[in-house]
């Protein structure tokens, strides 16, 4: 049996079971999958609402000039410009009317009086933990045609539903189409909007906080906001700044700088689509989360009053309006103000503009508001570090930590509920905590303090026994022996190991979208071997009736069992600390 090679082999494996080393640790996780749980939480839907008593006037023909439309369309037709088919007729009437109404209708009686509510909906974004909140100026206010326009739609649909279908009656031997439904319904839309008068408007800002969970029911109620500031709706700097009193460890999310993204970077939109809020197709609880798109960064662009916007490819839709836009890294880069539109007015696919973030902190900075990072958001984002890492149950009682700063946080019952489960179903693969690993290597060391000592007493037990003998002689001595003096027996002293370093305990990062890593550090320590503690030459027994001799060399394996031990030794005491 070769005793060296198991002593050495034993000790090396020794070591390596006292620093725990950890695998690659950056798990696959997408970058949009990992931005919108950590944004998502402080993104928020917000309400623009108007009410108010409007009257409009029942509307009446201007029969001179519905006659000479007449006139004008025949001879349009005579003259081939226009098709002589009945349909394309009454078309072509409804068009000519819209584009002058107050000359085909005018004001009537009775007037008509309903009490009416308006509005629309946008998406806003914390950027403190006590109530700030960024969105956009046309998400705050309407200019007043914009709020006429709104109110002859919206409130007042039932007037002009009632007078297109009379209007209708004249050509329904012509199976009124869509198209000509809506030019129908147009024609007293504008009117309504040219003609009403609003009594008693107010206006109200509110943000609509998701329910623990996710998403935002009827028995929700939205929170009043206050205005703070406002700037001048696109092409201006479409910006506003919105107060939330009585608030405290909102979610947040960071703020990042214009040079964070350029051409070819990919953005991402964060907000609540009005293609899907609006729609009845999906409940109310789940159509009411953040949706999140992607999509390039095209061109940076400079409108005619001189304000930058970034031209993106990333989808949006009206609704997303006043949302925030990430980098990879989840810094806010800008604020979604607005996108093209089809000549229907709806979204179309793919141009979308962005207020860049410096012009956002320009105008934070005028209302002296310094976005802060909530301790809500730095333990949210700790414990998604460590759930993404699949490490459950050291992530469980940090989303409880959260859930105690902010009871009413949107998912953290859900990620509590699923870290649970996952421990449950045996997918935990949490790291072994650190004092465990203090346990195995205080044992480790006193393994190999009693290994050294063995080791030294075998090597003096070998030396002994190669000791050499008095020469006996079967005649009389050629001389008397003179009688020396017996140097005391000292016996060999094994050398202490200094106290080994506490093993590196895992720490999880501060910063997302980063690898863990582990800090090595510590400095050398331990004793030359063949030295006393105080520096002295180790005695070495001396045989009787002979001169002393000079030490004989070591085994040559002994010796480098020794050094080898050695080393091992000095790897335990660069351990770093905890």
């Amino acid at each position: 049996m070769n005793l060296r090679r198991i002593i050495v082999a034993t000790a090396a494996v020794s070591v390596l079971a006292a620093s725990p080393a950890y695998a690659d640790e950056t798990p696959d996780v997408p970058i949009g999958t990992r931005l919108a749980a950590q944004t998502h939480p402080a993104v928020q839907l917000t309400s623009l609402t108007y009410t108010g008593k409007v009257s409009v006037p029942t509307p009446a023909v201007n029969e001179a000039n519905l006659y000479a439309l007449v006139d004008k369309i025949t001879a349009d037709v005579v003259a081939g410009k226009v098709a002589s088919d009945q349909r394309t007729i009454a078309k072509y009437m409804f068009e000519q009317m819209n584009a002058n109404v107050g000359a085909y209708l005018v004001p009537g009686t009775p007037n008509r009086v309903v009490d009416a509510e308006v509005g629309g909906m946008c998406t806003g974004w914390w950027v403190t933990p006590d109530g700030y909140m960024v969105t956009g100026a046309h998400c705050v206010e309407m200019g007043e045609k914009e709020l006429h326009d709104v109110f002859a739609q919206q409130a007042l649909s039932k007037f002009y539903e009632e007078d297109a279908q009379g209007i209708l009656e004249m050509v329904k031997d012509l199976s009124p189409d869509e198209e000509m439904i809506k030019l129908a319904e147009n024609l007293f839309i504008n009117f309504n909007a040219a003609n009403m008068q609003v009594n008693g408007l107010k206006k109200e800002i509110a943000v609509l906080q998701a329910h623990p969970g996710g998403g935002v029911d009827k028995t929700a109620k939205p929170i009043v906001a206050e205005l703070v500031d406002v700037g001048e709706s696109y092409p201006g700097k479409d910006y506003a700044l919105l107060k939330v009193n009585g608030q405290q460890n909102l979610p947040t999310v960071p703020l990042g700088g214009d040079a964070d993204v350029q051409v070819g970077s990919t953005l991402y939109i964060s907000g609540f689509p009005g293609l899907v809020t609006n729609t009845p197709f999906f409940s109310l609880e789940s159509k009411l989360d953040p949706a999140l798109t992607e999509g390039p960064y095209n061109a940076l662009r400079t409108t005619d009053k001189g304000v930058p916007y970034i031209q993106t490819q990333a989808p949006s839709y009206h609704g997303n309006s006043g949302g925030p836009v990430f980098s990879k890294d989840g810094d806010v880069i800008g604020m979604l103000i607005a996108g093209t539109v089809s000549e229907g007015g709806e979204a179309s696919e793919n141009e979308s503009f962005v207020l860049p973030i410096s012009v956002i902190k320009e105008k934070l900075n005028e209302k002296g508001i310094k976005p802060t990072a909530s301790a809500t958001t730095t333990r949210w984002n700790t414990a998604l570090d460590a759930f993404f890492l699949k490490h459950y149950s050291e992530a469980l009682p940090i989303f409880r930590e959260v859930q105690a700063l902010h009871p009413t946080h949107p998912w953290v019952a859900e990620y509590i509920t699923n870290s649970q489960q996952a421990i449950t179903a045996g997918k935990d693969e949490s790291p072994q905590s650190s004092g465990f690993w203090l346990l195995i290597g205080a044992g480790v060391i006193v393994a190999i303090l009693l290994g050294l000592v063995l080791l030294r007493l075998l090597v003096k037990s070998a030396k002994r026994k190669k000791r050499a003998q008095i020469p006996v002689y079967n005649g009389a001595p050629p001389y008397q022996a003179q009688a020396q003096q017996i140097p005391a027996y000292q016996p060999p002293q094994a050398h202490s190991l200094p106290p080994a370093e506490s093993t590196t305990r895992y720490r999880p990062p501060s910063q997302p979208y980063q690898a863990y890593q582990q800090a090595h550090g510590g400095q050398q320590h331990g004793q030359q071997h063949g030295q006393q503690p105080n520096g002295g030459p180790v005695p070495q027994p001396q045989p009787y009736g002979h001169q002393p001799q000079q030490p004989q060399p070591r085994d040559r394996n002994v010796a480098d069992l020794e050094r080898e031990l050695e080393q091992l030794r000095r790897q335990l005491g660069n351990r770093p600390p905890q």
